[in-house]
């Protein structure tokens, strides 16, 4: 795939990658959010045939089985087709079926629409995320990487004000323009990838060392001999040969327990996407909407503006681990996120409950508080952090197909709760609300005891984590943070072996993990 030098080195070209990927998760947040406000479309609704609840969540939840089969499509040919070119592969996917809904006139004709853009989106989704975590710096790849899901939000509200503006209009343009505008994002980032480079690490893994040198000095916008560069790549170079110095890697070994636990990561990378997804954000994002109709009992109108509000706390949220994942981490937001999480789950459950009483208008309304709190704690914690954690938590060897499984989780358990949630919302009534309460709050003990801090680590130097076989990952993390805290240490650079006493192995065999640089003292005050 050619390549265009539209935006030189250094800071530009590290904004041009920046927006590429926000832009791609605009999209991600636009297809999320469209559907919100047109279900409730009463010219949709004649051009459908009124679907029932059943049918009306197969309609909606279709598109998120389309993305699970885009990362199984992203987990056989990413290796094969690179980031750059996945990244346009994904837009053809999702302009094909973008035209495909707008055109529809069946239910089943906007289902197999909606089904070819959720293709594009599990790739985009699988991809993005893993290119940007690979063309940053560790003390900034939180931030990077965080602010993707924030845009996630921001395309959501773009969506459901724009429903909301069209539902005035009338006529079939009131949810078919909606639909096709998706492709206006699609093709801005087509636009935008021809002039980005491929990530340095997938160059490294193909042989492609010079192409690699070349990309780490225009993203940094320094030298290629500059003692930063050097000791990046070197750190590259030694995690590749560990993690393949018994042949090269095969995707049926994905889940092998191997010296640094590819198996065990790639579990916690499917656990971290299964946890954004089963705490009930579907219910809000796809069917705020219709809950507040059917549940809280307000006006389709007044629903309507307090859904794109809600959505708006979303954004607000998110822009919380945008600036400050580095420094607070990534355990501390999701154990206190999913606990604010589920209390706010069963206080909506409570209030809803008491619905058959006297005061019912006044506890439901009530409930409205909740969903907006709801929103501001997802956005601050379980939104972005599993978005950053999954690619960074994997080895580079298994890092695409790895990132594939952990984001096919996500679309799976997303097409799950999506396809569930009109049922139980009209036939539960309050009590489906506890189901996400008791999500939320099993996840607390399950990050405390199996999830390690990886922030402002490397990449590579997160393989040093799960190289221990007399600790655990957490623990040893826990030790490193320790001693990070202790001696100091110059963000991105790998800790030094004698900072790593007592993690069971000798200096070689760190070495062989990247743990001990041959870069002098002198290099490093440079860095």
């Amino acid at each position: 795939m050619a390549k265009v030098n539209m935006f030189g080195t250094g800071f530009v070209l590290q904004a041009a990658i920046w927006a590429a990927c926000g832009m791609a998760f605009i999209l991600f947040g636009y297809d999320q959010g469209v559907f919100s406000g047109i279900v409730e479309n009463d010219d949709f609704l004649d051009t459908m045939h009124h679907p029932n609840d059943s049918l009306e969540g197969i309609i909606v939840s279709i598109y998120n089985l389309g993305c699970f089969f885009g990362c199984i499509v992203n987990f056989l040919m990413g290796d094969w087709l690179g980031r750059r070119r996945a990244m346009w592969f994904a837009m053809i996917w999702v302009i094909i079926g973008a035209t495909l809904q707008c055109s529809a006139f069946s239910v089943p004709h906007l289902m197999i629409g909606r089904f070819v853009t959720g293709i594009g989106t599990g790739i985009e989704t699988s991809t993005v995320p893993m290119y940007q975590a690979e063309l940053c710096e560790a003390n900034k790849r939180g931030r990077l990487v965080c602010s993707e899901p924030l845009l996630v939000g921001v395309g959501i509200v773009i969506s459901y004000f724009f429903d909301y503006g069209m539902s005035f209009v009338g006529g079939q343009i009131a949810w078919r323009l909606p639909i096709a505008c998706q492709m206006i994002f699609a093709f801005v980032v087509i636009v935008l990838v021809f002039g980005l480079p491929e990530s340095p690490r997938y160059c490294y893994k193909e042989g492609r060392n010079e192409e690699a040198l070349q990309i780490l000095s225009d993203v940094y916008g320094i030298p290629k001999d500059d003692p930063k560069i050097l000791a990046e790549q070197e750190e590259i170079l030694e995690a590749i040969t560990v993690e393949t110095k018994h042949g090269g890697y095969k995707w049926r070994n994905i889940l092998k327990r191997d010296e640094v636990s590819t198996g065990h990561r790639v579990l916690l990378a499917y656990g971290m996407q299964f946890m954004n997804q089963v705490g009930g954000i579907n219910l809000v994002v796809y069917y705020i909407p219709t809950v507040l109709t059917n549940n809280v009992g307000l006006s389709k109108n007044l629903s309507m503006i307090l859904g794109g509000c809600v959505q708006i706390m979303f954004v607000v949220g998110s822009i919380f681990p945008t600036f400050f994942v580095d420094r607070v981490g990534r355990r501390a937001p999701m154990i206190w996120g999913s606990f604010g999480l589920g209390i706010c789950m069963m206080m909506v459950s409570i209030l809803l409950s008491f619905k058959d009483y006297a005061n019912e208008h006044v506890t439901s309304s009530a409930a409205v508080a909740f969903f907006f709190i709801y929103m501001l704690i997802f956005g601050a914690s379980v939104n972005c952090i599993p978005w950053c954690y999954v690619p960074e938590i994997l080895p580079l060897h298994a890092r695409t197909k790895g990132t594939a499984v952990g984001i096919s989780s996500n679309w799976i358990w997303n097409f799950f709760v999506v396809m569930i949630t009109p049922v139980i919302i009209n036939r539960l009534q309050w009590k489906a609300y506890l189901i996400f309460m008791c999500t939320n709050l099993a996840f607390v003990p399950l990050v405390y005891f199996c999830y390690p801090e990886t922030a402002n680590m490397t990449l590579e130097e997160i393989d040093y984590l799960f190289t221990n076989p007399g600790k655990g990952a957490v623990q040893t993390a826990k030790e490193l943070a320790k001693e990070r805290r202790k001696h100091g240490r110059v963000p991105g650079q790998r800790i030094p072996a004698t900072r790593a006493e007592g993690a069971g192995q000798g200096d070689d065999e760190k070495k062989q993990i990247g743990i001990v640089s041959d870069v002098s003292d002198e290099q490093v005050e440079q860095v």
